[in-house]
């Protein structure tokens, strides 16, 4: 009977201490996926640097951009791979420059799926994924074989009953965001993906002003004309940037109450500069120059400010690195993770001299839907572009000299303006209507350059001063082109290596306009795929 009850005993015990060895490896189990922190990602639509309040133009009223800045890191050299939506976010994606992209380097065309991409990668390290709004867009990824959007499953079946404005979408991010939270499986981290429709064009005329902001705290760039026309053409612009940023916040505060916002990575951005002329679509400084703020566990100190080169393809490396996942190959980007386990502020990877960025076609904007083929690299001082077919017009063709009645690529319908790497807008118009009033500005946003161009960000940080002919700085231009040229040979650029006009080749899924030659929509074109293989 004794012997009985020992055994018992000993049973118990050995039942006991397994138990607890099992309670031990599930918590430490559970406590390193909780290591892995939640990645939240907001990425406006089209928004230029400085255009946040953090960066000190009160027009802008950004308090949850500025709460991001707080808390962690405010980049003031953050930039862009292209000046362009969906080359942009492919470049994102990828973690490369879009001449390492093929067709998903130019806009509105096709994502090649040879080309592996984070949120796939962090998917398959454990995260759940989602996103709201825009995501890899436009262009066509079904054509080349992916089953999904390249950010991954979408959550977009949320609408709010009427927009503040008709230039708003009228998708629910924030209820589209509960949604996704509310499907996550427990133990697992988040990467979500809000991609804010604005402040991309159209907006509605008046809606600023009519919201109550007002032109008294607004610095103009100084390559648009300062009136009135304009001034409300950016207040509209301003409110859209503040309807990003209240979204934003309605998010941070879901996952406060959810007890996850410790444990989240919250990264705010934008994919391009704003859609004025100048600025989207174009390698000058208001293009290419985005905001940046990053907070979250594995970000040390709070309210610094670096001045850091960096660029957006940096984020691929970085995503993989906090959540502990391998990279995949092909990656161009460095990953900012010295930047965050420092606490200082100002220049704090030294190695970090310039950035590169480059533009390929925009839209339908020239005949033969040839594009305007562009690189730049920006220093800490100065922005080197070489345009590589000067002979086209930058902005895209001037209108012909009979008026044509046309559909604008957001659905609007109109006499044909020209110019139409530029999108439509009050602003575009004016400055069209009075060219010979404003004639320097005019020339700037819409006339032909030289193949070189040179500005000091410094002393210029609109571009309105070419230093390219000054021969002063002959040394300077030829020391950042030779950089420029050995990094885009190095990096495999076609229009390094004699195989440039494939660009010109690839399909365009977007709105086709009456120029003369190719329009084919969704179509390559065989002129530049036969001179391609030469």
């Amino acid at each position: 009977m004794k012997l009985c009850t020992k055994r018992l005993l000993q049973l118990i015990i050995v039942l006991i201490t397994s138990l607890v060895i099992s309670r031990q490896s599930f918590a430490q189990s559970n406590a390193k996926l909780k290591r892995q922190p939640n990645i939240l990602f907001a990425i406006a639509d089209d928004q230029s640097y400085p255009h946040t309040s953090a960066y000190g133009q009160k027009i802008y009223h950004t308090p949850n951009f500025d709460r991001v800045a707080s808390k962690g890191v405010l980049f003031t050299n953050a930039f862009v791979a292209a000046p362009q939506c969906s080359p942009s976010r492919a470049a994102i994606l990828t973690g490369r420059q879009i001449w390492q992209l093929d067709e998903a380097g130019t806009h509105a065309s096709l994502f090649p799926k040879k080309y592996p991409v984070v949120t796939n990668t962090l998917e398959s390290a454990g995260y759940f994924l989602g996103f709201t709004g825009k995501p890899w867009d436009p262009g066509n990824f079904k054509a080349t074989g992916w089953t999904r959007n390249p950010v991954g499953p979408e959550y977009n079946n949320k609408h709010v009953a009427k927009a503040p404005t008709v230039g708003i979408s009228n998708v629910d991010y924030v209820a589209n965001f509960a949604d996704f939270l509310s499907e996550k499986p427990a133990d697992k981290p988040f990467f979500f993906w809000f991609g804010s429709h604005e402040p991309h064009r159209n907006y509605e005329p008046g809606s600023g002003a009519a919201a109550g902001l007002q032109t008294k705290d607004m610095l103009v760039p100084a390559f648009l004309p300062d009136n009135q026309n304009i001034r409300n053409d950016l207040l509209d612009y301003a409110l859209e940037i503040e309807y990003f940023d209240k979204q934003l916040g309605k998010m941070l505060d879901i996952l406060a109450a959810a007890g996850e916002l410790e444990n989240t990575i919250v990264v705010v951005t934008a994919d391009n500069g704003m859609a004025f002329p100048y600025a989207k679509a174009n390698l000058q400084e208001y293009g290419i120059h985005v905001p940046l703020a990053i907070c979250g566990p594995k970000v040390n100190g709070q309210n610094r400010t670096v001045t850091d080169m960096v660029s957006l393809i940096d984020l691929a490396p970085t995503f993989l690195d906090l959540a502990s996942a391998e990279h995949f190959k092909g990656i161009t980007g460095k990953s900012l993770m010295p930047i965050f386990k420092s606490k200082k502020s100002g220049n704090i990877d030294t190695s970090r001299h310039y950035v590169f960025t480059g533009r390929e076609r925009h839209s339908h904007a020239r005949p033969d839907n040839v594009g305007y083929p562009a690189r730049a690299l920006r220093s800490q001082e100065y922005l080197y572009i070489e345009n590589l077919k000067p002979d086209r017009w930058p902005a895209g063709d001037p209108a012909p000299s009979n008026p044509v009645a046309v559909v604008s690529e957001s659905g609007m319908k109109g006499i044909f303006e020209g110019y139409d790497d530029i999108d439509d807008s009050p602003t575009k118009s004016w400055m069209i209507q009075n060219k010979n009033t404003w004639p320097v500005l005019f020339k700037l946003g819409f006339e032909k350059r030289n193949q070189d161009q040179l500005f000091n960000i410094i002393k210029d940080p609109n571009c309105l001063n070419d230093l390219a002919t000054n021969t002063q700085f002959d040394a300077i231009r030829n020391q950042l082109k030779k950089k420029l040229e050995e990094t885009l040979v190095a990096q495999s650029d076609p229009r390094m290596t004699g195989n440039g006009d494939v660009f010109d080749s690839y399909p365009r899924f977007g709105l086709m306009r009456p120029y003369e030659g190719f329009k084919e929509r969704g179509k390559y074109n065989p002129a530049f795929q036969k001179k391609s293989s030469n």
